[in-house]
């Protein structure tokens, strides 16, 4: 019996929290899938009913595929339900009893194929030529994946890469930066211009090159096995810089949230609550700075009138919107929220071709609020919110902290 196996047979504190359910429907309203697709049963039936369930038959709710891990469920619960969580730990147990697809392991496992990629001379060159191939010629769509989209092109050099090159000033206080797979690979400058903004507040950025994918793709496609072995290994690599009494701030939303709170809430180990205390989104800690009065606030004019699309995973993590707050107090910026709900891309569920449309569907709102918005940058702190921006908006976003970078001079 496996290490997941045996922690899902078992009453963690995310399963007993089904028990607070009271069938209110609030998660089903605020529900983005369900709002676009009449197909999908609801968050209420497939985690909190069906937990219960699962203890007096074996029973599967066909309709858990759809559920995109967005959390809105959790935000709306009154009660405290840990609604995606629940529906994850279904997810990976239906799984312990049928196939997974060639397509669920290719986008479960971008780190691994980013790690070929890498490997091979040339080869973010002849990998991206390759995925633009693939897509003319119909391959990807033939084995499930949106033929509509372009697959997230790899940068020519990692971040890691490039991290090396980064002249820095020594300091004594230092953070670690957690890059994650989609800044390392594919967009590896919103970490260069991280770093850059951390020495302009007095900090040397430090790397851990012993982490390894936070495990969100892993999580959402029923790979919780594997997404078990990233955590205790990340989690180790947390508590090391815990003890020196160094922070470790991830600038990607999706995998701040993994690293801060669904480890814990998935595996349900205590070392994994404890470790979170030692993480931070990168807004969030500046923030932080600013609370205590020293973050720098020597900006240079920017003329940005700033369209804000905030990412569902942000604000699962419940500290409001320090970048829109920190991005406002550079003269001539002007912040405006795109207020517009969930993007649809939700990680790795907006490259799936049978939930293409939903994802479009549920990002109508976003890509009109883009049109009709008199902004000239559109901004967003995740990753894949911006390649479904980029997709469906027609635009070409940025991270709020490459702005910040810019006020200060280094963008």
């Amino acid at each position: 019996m496996s290490e997941l196996t045996k922690a899902i047979k078992e009453k963690t504190e995310s399963m007993l929290t089904a028990d607070h359910c009271l069938s209110c429907t609030s998660c089903m309203a605020g529900c983005p899938v369900m709002e676009a697709s009449r197909e999908y049963r609801g968050p209420k039936l497939v985690g909190p009913a069906h937990n219960r369930m699962r203890f007096s038959q074996e029973d599967v709710e066909e309709s858990l595929d759809f559920c995109s891990n967005c959390k809105s469920c959790d935000r709306a619960c009154p009660s405290g339900v840990e609604v995606s969580t629940l529906n994850m730990l279904r997810r990976a147990e239906y799984y312990k009893t049928h196939p997974h697809s060639q397509r669920d392991d290719m986008l479960a496992h971008g780190e691994r194929m980013a790690k070929l990629v890498r490997s091979m001379p040339f080869g973010a060159s002849c990998a991206n030529l390759g995925m633009k191939i693939g897509k003319s010629l119909g391959i990807f769509k033939s084995i499930g994946i949106a033929g509509e989209r372009d697959m997230p092109a790899y940068a020519s050099k990692s971040f890691l890469s490039m991290f090396k090159d980064i002249r820095q000033t020594s300091s004594e206080k230092k953070i670690v930066f957690y890059p994650g797979c989609f800044i390392n690979e594919n967009d590896p400058e919103v970490g260069v211009a991280f770093v850059k903004v951390m020495q302009k507040n007095g900090y040397e950025v430090l790397v851990d090159r012993e982490f390894n994918c936070c495990g969100s793709p892993l999580v959402v496609t029923g790979y919780l096995d594997e997404a078990l072995e990233h955590a205790h290994n990340n989690v180790a690599r947390i508590y090391h810089w815990k003890q020196q009494g160094i922070p470790v701030v991830a600038c990607c939303t999706s995998c701040s949230l993994m690293l801060k709170k669904e480890y814990h809430e998935l595996f349900d180990e205590p070392e994994m609550k404890e470790a979170a205390e030692n993480v931070y989104d990168a807004f969030e800690f500046l923030a932080m700075l600013e609370d205590e009065g020293k973050l720098n606030t020597k900006f240079g004019s920017l003329t940005h009138h700033l369209l804000y699309h905030v990412p569902c995973h942000l604000k699962s993590q419940g500290f409001g919107t320090p970048a829109a707050h920190i991005l406002g107090k550079i003269p001539g910026i002007k912040v405006e929220l795109a207020d517009a709900g969930c993007c649809g891309m939700s990680g790795n569920y907006g490259f799936k071709q049978d939930k293409y449309d939903i994802s479009m569907k549920i990002g109508e709102r976003l890509f009109e609020r883009i049109a009709t918005s008199k902004a000239d940058t559109v901004i967003s702190d995740c990753g894949t919110c911006r390649l479904q921006i980029q997709h469906g908006g027609h635009v070409e976003p940025c991270h709020p902290v490459e702005i910040l970078a810019k006020a200060y001079g280094e963008g």
